[in-house]
């Protein structure tokens, strides 16, 4: 029996309009569809027209899940691994399923597209030829730790942080950084408030409202 191919597919991370005719005909032509969240995936699908059996998968799934993907490659069944904005196995369960799956020998084959780390860096007017991805910060224990290598670094170092987090990671980071500091924070990209605040830390503290909404990546070159 034929084994099943993992591909692993951008899917947008606001606008609907940025998926790819590709990421649609392998969509389409796949036997099941593992999503970060089945009802927001759906939302996406439908409005391609894609009618495919959906599973979810996401961080609490487990390793049951993993071994259910892996049987139906097992099976023969062409398996698509979304995320619910982005590029699967980026700051997203994802590389566990992926990881598992090349360890099997089963072919993963990656549909390129939307990623709000490069989204936000090609607009960003900071250095890009090297950068420094780190997801999102420790919400505790070793903040203090990546603060200083986020001060110390010579390439452009990026990060996510929640709306509820922002301001206190600005104003605690602060403490860190050299006040010419490059800052820039790119908020709910490809939406409709996409916004992007540039300028040094205490500029973008004052700048950013007390409550902010939306999802930011934040950029910042020493």
């Amino acid at each position: 029996m034929t084994k099943g191919k993992l591909y692993i597919i951008a899917t947008p991370i606001g606008n609907l309009d940025d998926l790819s005719f590709r990421a649609v005909e392998v969509m389409k032509s796949v036997d099941l569809i593992a999503c970060e969240d089945t009802r927001h995936s759906g939302i996406l699908l439908k409005h391609y027209n894609i009618d495919k059996p959906r599973l979810s998968f996401h961080s609490h799934s487990g390793d049951a899940k993993v071994i259910k993907i892996l049987a139906h490659l097992q099976g023969g069944d062409d398996v698509a691994l979304i995320s619910d904005a982005g590029t699967p196995g980026i700051s997203d369960p994802g590389y566990t399923l992926i990881s598992a799956a090349l360890d099997l020998n089963y072919e993963v084959i990656p549909i390129p597209g939307p990623s709000a780390v490069i989204t936000a860096l090609c607009a960003s007017g900071l250095p890009t030829d090297k950068f420094l991805y780190l997801g999102f910060l420790p919400v505790k224990k070793g903040r203090q730790t990546i603060f200083k290598k986020i001060a110390d670094s010579e390439y452009t170092v990026v990060f996510y942080e929640s709306p509820h987090r922002l301001k206190k990671t600005l104003v605690q980071i602060k403490e860190y950084l050299n006040p010419d500091s490059k800052v820039v924070i790119a908020k709910e990209l490809t939406k409709i408030y996409e916004h992007f605040y540039r300028g040094n830390i205490d500029e973008i503290i004052k700048e950013i409202p007390e409550k902010p909404k939306g999802e930011y990546v934040i950029m910042i070159s020493n």
